[in-house]
């Protein structure tokens, strides 16, 4: 059996089902293809889940220093299987949230694997889906003008060692875990191994971090990961930078695991009930059927131009399965892009310096723009300017007073980057990216008025402090 739709979509993550809202919307008509669930990765295995968990962390910590803000609550305790179900009742909501969209823009959803076929007797262009249905009927073959490849990404693994999801666990494994573990080694201090390092330290958890680059969050700002270190580590976190680690020889024992690291010439063993992959992620290239198209996979990625084809035109490739940013308001954007250039509209390309990326550890970072070091690669004269949160007044009244913003600026007094560690700040970047839009200069930044008290007064103040004007330092 065929079925014939103007687009359609291999996956039904973030990407996937906002460009087939934005595909209607365009009077496309629309097929999705999603072998597990509507919301893909970031609804059922990361951004969602993951953020419920850190919540339910930052929660038990406040209430931990209620007193000082005069509250008696006596001793402080939590229940790990409330906090799971509070998580998986956010996450079933939000699913049958996208469902409902699906469903309100005549959507079609195929429950199923999709693989791409070659030219054959239902077109002589490559592209034909086949949807091996999940339900065990006939595949169902799908027809497209044009094809949307949305098939995320997995955690990526490492040769040598293998993951039972007992004592050796990915992020996906950590989402179910029904009692948390007294300890835990974590490879990787990028933003996974950190939020992850956070919100299990806020529980109680003993967290080793074992970076192999010479600090954690090497992608941030220098001076953002050094302050992130550096409050971390007041929550007991260990970390271990420059570290090398042969996972071949990772010893799994009766009640966890015993990691060999070979550190500043000297060789240490840490044990611990639980290990955490966290190196990053894998596009999802693999049984898609890319074998049977013209498309190119260059490093581990499908390749695509700046309205995101591939080298069959007809076929295009959002989110992590082309590399770049793999983030999820990223692949929605670029899914917007994609599916105005084939519904015939004038399009221009994502600017990549405009995407502000956040981490939700305790303190938050976010970020938009460059880094300083980036900025002084690419040849800019820079200036930069920081501005702590000790300084502002509603930071102190919230009791949470750690942390800076940092403002990296050229000669033209153009807004390079914004930088940003402390309370809210994953709410407050959205400030700063907006000024990217605008190609706004500090000196527009300094000139925007704020409540008071609130805690975007600091990114006046981080202007100001650029021409060594700042009011309240």
């Amino acid at each position: 059996m065929a079925e014939e739709f103007d687009l359609v979509i291999l996956g039904g993550g973030t990407g996937g089902y906002v460009a087939a809202i934005r595909a209607v919307q365009n009077g496309l008509s629309v097929a999705i293809v999603e072998k597990e669930k509507l919301g893909g990765t970031c609804l059922h295995k990361g951004c969602i889940p993951t953020k419920a968990l850190l919540r339910s962390a930052e929660v038990l910590q406040t209430a931990k220093k209620a007193e000082a803000f005069g509250v008696q609550t006596g001793e402080v305790s939590f229940d790990f299987e409330q906090v799971q179900k509070r998580k998986d009742d956010i996450v079933a909501q939000l699913h049958n949230g996208v469902v409902h969209l699906m469903e309100k823009g005549k959507i079609t959803v195929f429950e199923g694997i999709g693989r791409l076929l070659g030219p054959s007797i239902f077109s002589p262009l490559p592209g034909t889906v086949s949807v091996e249905r999940n339900d065990g009927s006939d595949n169902t073959m799908l027809i497209g003008q044009n094809v949307l490849i949305a098939t995320g990404s997995s955690p990526r693994t490492l040769p040598g060692l293998d993951v039972d999801g007992m004592s050796v666990l990915t992020s996906d494994e950590m989402l179910t875990l029904q009692k948390l573990p007294s300890s835990i080694v974590i490879i990787g201090g990028g933003v996974i191994g950190i939020e992850w390092a956070s919100m299990l330290a806020d529980f109680g958890v003993g967290v080793t971090v074992v970076e192999a680059s010479e600090r954690i969050l090497p992608s941030e700002d220098a001076a953002i990961s050094k302050e992130a270190a550096r409050l971390l580590e007041k929550k007991r976190i260990q970390f271990i930078v420059g570290a090398d680690i042969d996972v071949t020889e990772i010893e799994r024992l009766t009640a966890g695991v015993r990691v060999p690291i070979r550190h500043e010439d000297e060789n240490k063993l840490i044990e611990a009930e639980k290990l955490l992959l966290s190196v990053g992620r894998s596009a999802n290239v693999q049984g898609i059927g890319l074998e049977n198209t013209d498309i190119e996979v260059i490093d581990g990625v499908i390749s695509v131009n700046d309205v995101y084809q591939t080298k069959n035109a007809h076929i295009y490739a959002i989110g992590d399965v082309i590399g770049g940013l793999q983030l999820a308001h990223v692949a929605s954007h670029e899914g917007i892009i994609a599916v105005d250039h084939i519904a015939g509209k004038k399009v221009e390309p994502l600017p990549y310096d405009h995407v502000p990326a956040c981490i939700y550890s305790s303190p938050e970072m976010a970020r938009v723009g460059l880094t300083e070091e980036e900025a002084r690669q690419r040849g800019e004269n820079v200036r930069t300017a920081t501005f702590p949160f000790k300084a502002i007044g509603k930071a102190l009244v919230l009791g949470e007073a750690e942390g800076f913003v940092k403002l990296v600026i050229n000669a033209e007094d153009d807004v390079l980057g914004v930088h940003m560690i402390g309370p809210h700040v994953t709410d407050m970047i959205s400030e700063s990216a907006l000024a990217k839009v605008l190609d706004a200069s500090h000196i527009e930044l300094a000139e925007t008025i704020r409540p008071h008290p609130s805690l975007s007064e600091i990114i006046g103040e981080a202007a100001l402090a650029v021409d060594g004007k700042a009011i309240h330092l």
